[in-house]
Protein backbone atom coordinates (compact mmCIF):
# COMPACT_ATOMS: atom_id res chain seq x y z
CA UNK A 1 0.00 0.00 0.00
CA UNK A 2 1.45 3.02 -0.97
CA UNK A 3 2.79 5.68 1.68
CA UNK A 4 -0.23 8.06 3.07
CA UNK A 5 -1.03 10.53 5.94
CA UNK A 6 -4.61 9.64 6.20
CA UNK A 7 -5.18 7.97 9.46
CA UNK A 8 -8.11 5.80 7.58
CA UNK A 9 -5.74 3.77 5.89
CA UNK A 10 -6.43 0.03 6.76
CA UNK A 11 -2.67 -1.39 7.27
CA UNK A 12 -4.25 -4.99 7.76
CA UNK A 13 -7.52 -5.68 6.98
CA UNK A 14 -8.57 -9.44 8.28
CA UNK A 15 -12.64 -9.13 7.64
CA UNK A 16 -14.56 -10.58 9.33
CA UNK A 17 -11.92 -10.61 12.42
CA UNK A 18 -10.40 -7.08 13.01
CA UNK A 19 -8.83 -4.04 10.72
CA UNK A 20 -5.79 -2.15 11.72
CA UNK A 21 -5.85 1.23 10.62
CA UNK A 22 -2.73 3.65 10.08
CA UNK A 23 -3.40 5.36 13.27
CA UNK A 24 -3.31 2.28 15.57
CA UNK A 25 -7.15 1.74 15.99
CA UNK A 26 -8.72 -1.46 15.22
CA UNK A 27 -12.00 -2.36 14.40
CA UNK A 28 -13.45 -5.57 15.59
CA UNK A 29 -16.89 -7.34 13.87
CA UNK A 30 -18.46 -8.14 17.10
CA UNK A 31 -21.86 -6.83 16.03
CA UNK A 32 -21.96 -8.71 12.90
CA UNK A 33 -21.79 -11.42 14.61
CA UNK A 34 -24.14 -10.99 17.05
CA UNK A 35 -21.78 -11.14 20.14
CA UNK A 36 -21.82 -8.87 23.05
CA UNK A 37 -21.06 -8.74 26.83
CA UNK A 38 -23.47 -10.00 29.42
CA UNK A 39 -23.02 -8.93 33.12
CA UNK A 40 -22.33 -10.96 35.97
CA UNK A 41 -24.82 -12.86 37.74
CA UNK A 42 -25.27 -13.40 41.69
CA UNK A 43 -27.28 -16.40 40.80
CA UNK A 44 -27.55 -17.50 36.98
CA UNK A 45 -31.22 -18.80 36.01
CA UNK A 46 -30.54 -22.09 34.24
CA UNK A 47 -27.30 -23.06 37.09
CA UNK A 48 -27.58 -21.34 40.01
CA UNK A 49 -24.04 -20.62 39.34
CA UNK A 50 -23.23 -16.77 40.72
CA UNK A 51 -20.50 -14.64 39.14
CA UNK A 52 -19.34 -11.20 39.87
CA UNK A 53 -16.01 -9.62 38.33
CA UNK A 54 -13.05 -7.92 39.76
CA UNK A 55 -9.77 -6.12 38.75
CA UNK A 56 -6.76 -7.86 38.76
CA UNK A 57 -4.12 -5.02 37.36
CA UNK A 58 -4.41 -2.18 35.62
CA UNK A 59 -4.61 -4.03 32.36
CA UNK A 60 -6.24 -7.20 33.37
CA UNK A 61 -9.95 -8.40 34.65
CA UNK A 62 -11.63 -11.50 35.29
CA UNK A 63 -14.95 -12.95 36.32
CA UNK A 64 -15.01 -15.50 39.01
CA UNK A 65 -17.53 -17.88 39.04
CA UNK A 66 -19.31 -19.81 42.21
CA UNK A 67 -20.81 -22.87 42.05
CA UNK A 68 -24.18 -23.66 44.15
CA UNK A 69 -24.79 -24.43 47.65
CA UNK A 70 -21.03 -23.56 48.55
CA UNK A 71 -20.90 -24.51 52.25
CA UNK A 72 -18.65 -21.48 54.10
CA UNK A 73 -15.19 -22.73 54.25
CA UNK A 74 -15.74 -25.38 51.30
CA UNK A 75 -12.55 -26.17 49.57
CA UNK A 76 -13.00 -26.20 45.47
CA UNK A 77 -10.93 -27.26 42.65
CA UNK A 78 -9.63 -24.33 41.19
CA UNK A 79 -9.85 -23.50 37.57
CA UNK A 80 -8.00 -20.73 35.90
CA UNK A 81 -9.67 -20.39 32.30
CA UNK A 82 -8.32 -18.08 29.34
CA UNK A 83 -10.92 -17.66 26.61
CA UNK A 84 -10.69 -17.74 22.65
CA UNK A 85 -10.70 -15.70 19.63
CA UNK A 86 -6.96 -16.02 17.66
CA UNK A 87 -5.37 -14.01 20.47
CA UNK A 88 -7.33 -10.77 18.53
CA UNK A 89 -10.98 -11.34 19.70
CA UNK A 90 -12.53 -12.28 22.70
CA UNK A 91 -13.50 -10.84 25.61
CA UNK A 92 -14.21 -13.43 29.41
CA UNK A 93 -17.97 -11.11 29.25
CA UNK A 94 -18.75 -12.53 26.31
CA UNK A 95 -22.50 -14.43 26.41
CA UNK A 96 -20.56 -17.60 25.08
CA UNK A 97 -18.13 -17.61 27.96
CA UNK A 98 -20.51 -16.82 30.17
CA UNK A 99 -23.21 -19.03 29.76
CA UNK A 100 -20.23 -22.01 28.74
CA UNK A 101 -18.85 -20.97 32.44
CA UNK A 102 -21.64 -21.70 34.19
CA UNK A 103 -22.18 -24.43 32.91
CA UNK A 104 -18.68 -26.23 33.25
CA UNK A 105 -18.71 -24.68 37.04
CA UNK A 106 -21.79 -25.93 37.87
CA UNK A 107 -21.03 -29.80 36.44
CA UNK A 108 -17.74 -29.48 37.22
CA UNK A 109 -18.17 -28.22 41.43
CA UNK A 110 -15.18 -25.96 40.93
CA UNK A 111 -14.58 -22.10 41.58
CA UNK A 112 -12.99 -20.73 38.34
CA UNK A 113 -11.60 -17.43 37.06
CA UNK A 114 -12.47 -16.08 33.65
CA UNK A 115 -9.10 -13.71 32.61
CA UNK A 116 -9.90 -11.19 30.62
CA UNK A 117 -6.43 -10.37 28.94
CA UNK A 118 -5.34 -7.79 26.49
CA UNK A 119 -5.40 -8.71 22.81
CA UNK A 120 -3.49 -8.48 19.37
CA UNK A 121 -2.52 -6.48 17.60
CA UNK A 122 -2.82 -3.94 19.67
CA UNK A 123 -0.49 -5.48 22.27
CA UNK A 124 2.07 -8.15 21.31
CA UNK A 125 2.05 -11.86 21.98
CA UNK A 126 4.42 -11.89 24.70
CA UNK A 127 2.29 -8.83 26.68
CA UNK A 128 -0.65 -11.23 26.37
CA UNK A 129 1.02 -13.94 27.87
CA UNK A 130 2.39 -12.03 30.89
CA UNK A 131 -0.94 -10.29 31.01
CA UNK A 132 -2.54 -14.29 31.62
CA UNK A 133 0.73 -15.40 33.71
CA UNK A 134 0.16 -12.02 36.06
CA UNK A 135 -3.62 -13.10 36.13
CA UNK A 136 -2.20 -16.82 37.23
CA UNK A 137 0.27 -15.45 39.97
CA UNK A 138 -2.89 -13.58 41.78
CA UNK A 139 -5.05 -16.54 41.59
CA UNK A 140 -1.86 -18.22 43.60
CA UNK A 141 -1.20 -15.21 46.00
CA UNK A 142 -4.71 -16.21 47.94
CA UNK A 143 -2.80 -19.28 48.81
CA UNK A 144 -0.63 -17.39 51.35
CA UNK A 145 -2.09 -13.95 51.91
CA UNK A 146 -5.38 -12.33 53.53
CA UNK A 147 -7.70 -10.08 52.72
CA UNK A 148 -7.63 -11.06 48.57
CA UNK A 149 -10.61 -11.96 47.28
CA UNK A 150 -13.17 -13.65 49.84
CA UNK A 151 -14.32 -16.26 47.10
CA UNK A 152 -10.83 -17.35 46.21
CA UNK A 153 -9.48 -17.49 49.40
CA UNK A 154 -12.03 -19.21 51.30
CA UNK A 155 -13.27 -21.33 48.73
CA UNK A 156 -9.90 -22.19 46.50
CA UNK A 157 -8.13 -25.81 47.48
CA UNK A 158 -4.50 -24.64 46.28
CA UNK A 159 -3.86 -28.51 46.29
CA UNK A 160 -6.22 -28.92 42.88
CA UNK A 161 -5.25 -25.61 40.73
CA UNK A 162 -6.14 -26.28 37.02
CA UNK A 163 -5.64 -24.11 34.14
CA UNK A 164 -7.87 -24.58 30.76
CA UNK A 165 -8.46 -22.78 27.90
CA UNK A 166 -10.20 -23.01 24.27
CA UNK A 167 -8.77 -22.40 21.11
CA UNK A 168 -6.29 -19.41 21.51
CA UNK A 169 -6.99 -19.99 25.05
CA UNK A 170 -4.72 -23.28 24.97
CA UNK A 171 -2.87 -22.53 23.15
CA UNK A 172 -2.11 -19.57 26.55
CA UNK A 173 -2.56 -22.95 28.70
CA UNK A 174 0.14 -24.72 26.54
CA UNK A 175 2.44 -21.00 26.96
CA UNK A 176 1.93 -21.22 31.26
CA UNK A 177 2.47 -24.68 32.07
CA UNK A 178 5.83 -24.09 29.95
CA UNK A 179 6.58 -21.25 32.07
CA UNK A 180 4.76 -23.12 35.07
CA UNK A 181 7.99 -25.73 34.28
CA UNK A 182 10.75 -23.21 35.10
CA UNK A 183 9.55 -20.25 37.03
CA UNK A 184 7.64 -20.95 40.72
CA UNK A 185 4.13 -19.71 41.69
CA UNK A 186 3.50 -17.75 44.51
CA UNK A 187 3.10 -19.62 47.62
CA UNK A 188 4.72 -22.41 45.50
CA UNK A 189 1.55 -23.78 44.31
CA UNK A 190 1.82 -26.35 41.93
CA UNK A 191 -0.79 -26.84 38.56
CA UNK A 192 -1.99 -30.00 39.14
CA UNK A 193 -3.86 -30.19 35.73
CA UNK A 194 -3.68 -28.41 32.52
CA UNK A 195 -7.08 -28.20 29.82
CA UNK A 196 -6.06 -27.91 26.03
CA UNK A 197 -8.85 -27.79 24.08
CA UNK A 198 -9.14 -27.21 20.53
CA UNK A 199 -5.86 -25.21 21.32
CA UNK A 200 -3.88 -22.92 18.82
CA UNK A 201 -0.69 -24.81 18.39
CA UNK A 202 0.89 -25.63 14.87
CA UNK A 203 2.65 -28.60 14.06
CA UNK A 204 4.77 -28.80 10.91
CA UNK A 205 4.24 -32.39 10.22
CA UNK A 206 0.13 -31.85 9.74
CA UNK A 207 -0.25 -31.85 5.75
CA UNK A 208 -1.47 -28.16 5.24
CA UNK A 209 -0.78 -26.87 8.07
CA UNK A 210 0.54 -23.77 6.72
CA UNK A 211 -2.11 -23.22 4.06
CA UNK A 212 -5.11 -22.55 6.78
CA UNK A 213 -5.92 -19.30 7.98
CA UNK A 214 -4.57 -19.84 11.90
CA UNK A 215 -1.16 -19.85 10.04
CA UNK A 216 -1.67 -16.82 8.48
CA UNK A 217 -2.82 -14.99 11.78
CA UNK A 218 0.01 -16.15 13.59
CA UNK A 219 2.00 -14.82 11.07
CA UNK A 220 0.65 -11.42 11.04
CA UNK A 221 0.36 -10.73 14.68
CA UNK A 222 3.58 -12.51 15.88
CA UNK A 223 6.72 -10.75 16.36
CA UNK A 224 8.95 -10.82 13.34
CA UNK A 225 12.12 -13.19 15.31
CA UNK A 226 8.74 -15.88 15.73
CA UNK A 227 7.26 -15.61 11.99
CA UNK A 228 7.32 -19.08 10.12
CA UNK A 229 6.54 -22.56 11.54
CA UNK A 230 8.99 -22.57 14.23
CA UNK A 231 8.12 -20.01 16.76
CA UNK A 232 7.90 -21.90 20.59
CA UNK A 233 4.53 -19.88 21.39
CA UNK A 234 2.80 -21.95 19.08
CA UNK A 235 4.93 -25.06 18.02
CA UNK A 236 5.35 -27.38 20.90
CA UNK A 237 7.68 -29.72 18.42
CA UNK A 238 9.75 -26.63 17.58
CA UNK A 239 14.04 -27.39 18.20
CA UNK A 240 14.10 -23.77 19.51
CA UNK A 241 11.27 -25.14 22.38
CA UNK A 242 12.39 -26.24 25.73
CA UNK A 243 11.55 -30.15 26.34
CA UNK A 244 8.13 -31.00 26.93
CA UNK A 245 9.45 -32.99 29.89
CA UNK A 246 9.81 -29.75 31.73
CA UNK A 247 5.56 -29.18 31.82
CA UNK A 248 4.63 -27.54 34.81
CA UNK A 249 1.22 -29.57 35.77
CA UNK A 250 0.87 -33.35 36.55
CA UNK A 251 -2.08 -33.83 34.19
CA UNK A 252 -3.07 -32.76 30.88
CA UNK A 253 -6.03 -33.14 28.55
CA UNK A 254 -5.76 -32.24 25.23
CA UNK A 255 -8.74 -32.70 22.63
CA UNK A 256 -9.79 -31.67 19.15
CA UNK A 257 -12.37 -31.88 16.33
CA UNK A 258 -12.61 -33.81 13.41
CA UNK A 259 -13.88 -31.21 10.63
CA UNK A 260 -11.89 -27.79 12.82
CA UNK A 261 -10.96 -25.98 10.25
CA UNK A 262 -8.63 -23.93 12.21
CA UNK A 263 -7.34 -26.36 14.49
CA UNK A 264 -6.41 -29.69 13.09
CA UNK A 265 -7.79 -32.46 14.60
CA UNK A 266 -3.84 -34.24 14.59
CA UNK A 267 -2.77 -31.68 16.91
CA UNK A 268 -4.31 -33.17 20.24
CA UNK A 269 -2.36 -36.38 18.58
CA UNK A 270 0.47 -34.91 17.94
CA UNK A 271 1.30 -33.19 20.95
CA UNK A 272 0.21 -36.39 23.00
CA UNK A 273 2.84 -37.96 21.01
CA UNK A 274 5.39 -34.99 21.92
CA UNK A 275 5.32 -35.23 25.19
CA UNK A 276 5.19 -38.77 25.81
CA UNK A 277 8.43 -38.93 23.58
CA UNK A 278 10.42 -36.27 25.89
CA UNK A 279 9.83 -38.44 29.40
CA UNK A 280 7.61 -36.11 30.68
CA UNK A 281 6.26 -37.99 33.78
CA UNK A 282 2.36 -37.14 34.05
CA UNK A 283 -0.70 -38.53 32.69
CA UNK A 284 -2.18 -37.23 29.42
CA UNK A 285 -5.61 -37.77 28.19
CA UNK A 286 -5.71 -36.96 24.72
CA UNK A 287 -9.48 -37.32 22.33
CA UNK A 288 -10.25 -36.70 18.99
CA UNK A 289 -14.44 -35.89 18.57
CA UNK A 290 -15.71 -37.10 15.53
CA UNK A 291 -17.76 -35.00 12.94
CA UNK A 292 -17.30 -32.10 15.36
CA UNK A 293 -15.45 -27.99 14.75
CA UNK A 294 -14.02 -25.64 16.73
CA UNK A 295 -14.96 -25.64 20.35
CA UNK A 296 -18.52 -27.00 19.55
CA UNK A 297 -19.08 -27.18 23.12
CA UNK A 298 -19.07 -23.78 24.08
CA UNK A 299 -21.21 -22.70 21.29
CA UNK A 300 -23.60 -25.25 22.81
CA UNK A 301 -23.15 -27.13 25.85
CA UNK A 302 -26.45 -28.58 26.17
CA UNK A 303 -26.04 -30.72 23.09
CA UNK A 304 -25.01 -34.25 23.32
CA UNK A 305 -21.31 -34.32 22.12
CA UNK A 306 -20.98 -31.13 24.23
CA UNK A 307 -22.41 -32.86 27.06
CA UNK A 308 -19.83 -36.16 26.22
CA UNK A 309 -16.35 -33.77 26.71
CA UNK A 310 -17.77 -31.76 29.05
CA UNK A 311 -18.41 -34.49 31.11
CA UNK A 312 -14.82 -35.98 30.30
CA UNK A 313 -13.38 -32.31 31.61
CA UNK A 314 -15.35 -32.70 34.87
CA UNK A 315 -14.19 -36.18 35.35
CA UNK A 316 -10.49 -34.74 34.61
CA UNK A 317 -11.07 -32.18 37.83
CA UNK A 318 -12.98 -33.98 40.17
CA UNK A 319 -10.66 -37.43 39.68
CA UNK A 320 -8.32 -37.81 42.81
Amino acid sequence: MAASDNNNDVVTDFFPYYRLYKDGRVERFYELAGIHEVPPSLEDPATGVSSKDVTISAHVSARLYLPKNTAPNQKLPVLVYYHGGGLVLGSAFFKTEHCYLNYLVSESNCIAISVNYRLAPEHDIPTIYQDCWDALQWVASHSDTINKDPWIENHGDFNRVFVGGDSAGGNIVYNMIMRAGREKLIGDVKLLGAILAFPYLMIPSIENFDKGLSYKLWNIICPLSERGNDSPMVNPVSKKCPSLSTLGCSRLFVCTGEKDELVPGEVATKFAEAVKKSGWKGEIESILFEGEGHCFQCENPQAEKSKDLIKRIVSFIQRD
